[in-house]
């Protein structure tokens, strides 16, 4: 009996000394490489930058390298190739990739809410009739401000992409209009503010909202089998980016937020003002997937008519864009607190 009660007592001082095993570091979860559109970056991709500084990958136990691209073409062709596993990509350049080149690729989230505008430093020419013949830019043709262009100019300036010159800059539109280079240019929201600040007043020709009051900005893009890989690791990429937006609503959590956005060379001011833009037109999605069908199904026969898909018959189903069932588990994985 004493040699028992001896035994118990010393495996119990064992187990008390004996190191508890840490769960599996993020490090030790297979990579997840991200391509962010826009060098320096945009202000569209700094959710990803909180994520990333404010331990939200950390905390899911995500692996995530995040990597610059000179645009969402530029990105979703490195998905495609296998060089990088997700991309944000313009919602009608991935609708194109699948009907002209039956791209194996799919969307599991989206920014629904365009902020894209034609402007103009020049505000005695600042109209449809104006625009026409002239130089406007944009990041890349086929990039994400091109295609906006097309949209705009077909859906509300009754003109087509032939009618203008496009200039590609990446993401130094603004930074050419404050330059004197060019007067028109595809302008995100947070760009306003930076050409203003440097003395340009900008007059807006037509917003992408007006000219296309269905259309879907952009969406988180991933190769299928790729997906069908590291499902697990992207499913907790996904919870750590959409949990790193709802902290960004937070006005509390403002001043953080907007200094790492400076990380897109904008002032501490600048990234504030533009943060309180964006988060006003629900720009990165916290409550669902943001793969509004009616939507998506409306960019989707939008292609025919601005000439981005010839073959009608080649349109993908929305159920053949999207698989909203990753969103569903990491909004399972973030309710759960993880």
């Amino acid at each position: 009996m004493l040699r028992r009660t001896i035994v118990a007592a010393a495996l119990l001082i064992a187990a008390a000394v004996m190191p508890v095993m840490p769960p599996a570091l993020a490090a030790d979860a297979p990579k997840v490489v991200l391509a962010l559109p826009g060098v320096p970056p945009i202000y569209l991709t700094v959710f990803a930058y909180v994520a990333d500084k404010q331990g939200f990958f950390k905390k899911y136990n995500a692996n995530v390298e995040l990597r610059q691209f000179d645009s969402g073409a530029a990105g979703s062709r490195a998905v495609i190739s296998g060089d990088v596993d997700l991309a944000l990509v313009p919602t009608a350049l991935t609708i194109g990739q699948i009907a002209n080149a039956n791209a194996d690729v799919v969307s599991i989230y989206g920014l629904p809410n365009p902020d894209w505008a034609i402007g103009s430093t020049n505000p005695n020419k600042a109209t449809c009739a104006d625009i026409k013949g002239q130089q406007v830019g944009v990041d890349t043709p086929g990039g994400a401000r091109s295609l906006a262009l097309k949209d705009m100019l077909v859906g509300g300036c009754h003109l087509t992409i032939n009618d203008v010159q496009q200039v590609p800059l990446g993401s130094n539109t603004a930074a050419a209009m404050i330059a004197g280079q060019i007067s028109y240019g595809v302008l995100h929201l947070n760009d306003v503010p930076v050409i203003e600040e440097q003395g340009k007043k900008v007059k807006t020709v037509i917003t992408l909202k007006d000219a296309v009051p269905t259309s879907h900005y952009d969406v988180l893009e991933v190769r299928r089998d790729r997906l069908k890989e590291k499902r697990d690791a992207i499913v907790r990429t996904l919870a750590a980016l959409v949990d790193a937006a709802r902290y960004m609503a937070d006005p509390k959590n403002a001043d953080t937020v907007a200094q790492i956005g400076t990380i897109t060379g904008e002032s501490h001011a600048i990234s504030k003002e533009a943060l309180k833009l964006f988060n006003g037109i629900g720009f990165w999605e916290i409550k669902d997937d943001g793969l509004d069908k009616a939507k998506i199904e409306a960019v989707t026969e939008q292609q025919v008519t601005v000439g981005n898909v010839k073959d009608p018959k080649k349109l993908p189903s929305y159920e053949r864009l999207v698989d909203r069932t990753v969103w569903h588990d990491a909004n399972a994985m973030i309710g759960a607190g993880h």
